[in-house]
């Protein structure tokens, strides 16, 4: 345990990357107004429930890309995430929805403003820093094949 909180202090004053604690996901480059970013890829219900939860660092330009079977409305929180983030929702075309700023901790509902595809997490104000604003597209994004659904014939 002491181990564990050792890891955390130093990933937190940034001389481990945050990355090194990661679960071993994989990571994508995506592009988005003419920035890089790379993202750490959750695309199953495990993965996407744990997120960005139990970090206390992010490195510059990196962040979470969350990847959903469907298009759908959306709706993230912040129990468990130390770092204060902004989230874009992003639609089946890549287009930005909308882009949310969330608090530490804060276990208050952030909702796509429509069927979001994809979710992106990134250190708080990246997206608004780097001039991205809603209706952006996203370049990099992987391919999304529709699961059946069980009531299909």
């Amino acid at each position: 345990m002491k181990r564990l909180f050792a890891l955390a202090y130093l990933a937190s004053i940034g001389m481990i990357p945050a990355l090194v604690l990661a679960a071993g996901l994989p990571t994508r480059t995506l592009t988005i107004a003419g920035s890089k970013l790379t993202v750490e890829v959750a695309s199953t219900p495990e993965t996407r429930e744990t997120g960005l939860m139990n970090r206390f660092s992010l490195q510059q330009d990196h962040g979470m890309l969350f990847v959903f079977e469907q298009p759908q409305p959306q709706a993230f929180w912040m129990k468990n995430t130390y770092i204060p983030l902004s989230i874009a929702f992003v639609d089946g075309s890549g287009r930005i929805l909308n882009i949310e700023d969330m608090r530490p901790q804060d276990e208050s509902t952030h909702w796509s403003r429509g069927m979001a595809l994809y979710a992106i997490e990134m250190r708080q104000g990246w997206f608004a820093a780097k001039g991205i604003a809603d209706g952006d597209r996203i370049e990099g994004l992987p391919e999304v094949v529709p699961k059946p659904r069980a009531n299909s014939p």
